[in-house]
């Protein structure tokens, strides 16, 4: 009988400004077998629509420092000078464990620190057909002064300008359907990479009484 070939799961990061949709493309990514979200821990006030574990895992000040103090994240930042917040080194266990990809929705900045520590994770941007569509997604939700849609306009072009910096794939958000097929369909090509299935390729080669 052969042995069995250990591959660590995928480390998948998913980035894009605010309004391009990388929450609803994250889902599609989600929607696949084998595969597994992050729960970030936030230092910021629960709203009356959100439940702790479904969207985040809401933490007081010194629970987060604690966590900081004891290396417990694979990356955290204080955002927009406001409220912390952070992704648990422990989702990464799991993932190991169970054998199920791993799936961060987090910032540019995030995404930088997760590359410095894990250079094999793979960086999927979400961007917006447009900036004026960017504009229009975000003054349709109606929940944002004309302030703070600037400063998230302003955002946008910054996370923008590093996307090459720190990811290896973009989709264009102009229509979701599509969008999503083609996030599931870097996830199925990164699955059956070559460079991730070498190890099972030389085990069929030794059953076959070939060499590598």
């Amino acid at each position: 009988m052969n042995p069995t070939i250990e591959i660590n799961p995928l480390v998948l990061i998913v980035s894009g400004p605010s309004g391009s949709g990388k929450s609803t493309l994250m889902q599609r990514i989600l929607d696949m077998d084998r595969t597994m979200p992050s729960v970030s821990c936030t230092t910021r006030p629960r709203r009356a629509t959100e439940s702790s574990w479904k969207c985040y895992d809401f933490v007081t000040e010194e629970q987060f420092e604690a966590m900081v103090r004891e290396d417990e994240f694979l990356e955290y930042a204080r955002v927009f000078g406001k409220h912390s917040y952070g992704t648990p080194r422990k989702w990464l266990v799991q993932s190991r464990e169970t054998g199920k990809d791993l799936v961060l929705e987090i910032d540019v900045q995030g995404a930088a620190q997760v590359k410095k520590k894990l250079p094999e994770a793979v960086g999927i941007f979400i961007l917006p057909p447009s900036r004026e569509e960017l504009e229009r997604r975000l003054r349709g939700r109606g929940q944002d002064a004309e302030e703070e849609i600037q400063r998230r306009l302003a955002q946008a072009r910054d996370e923008i300008q590093a996307f090459g910096k720190y990811y290896d794939y973009c989709v264009i958000n102009d229509d979701v359907e599509r969008a999503g097929r083609d996030v599931q369909a870097i996830v199925t090509a990164l699955r059956c990479s070559s460079a991730r299935n070498r190890g099972r390729v030389q085990s069929l080669l030794t059953s076959f009484g070939g060499k590598g």
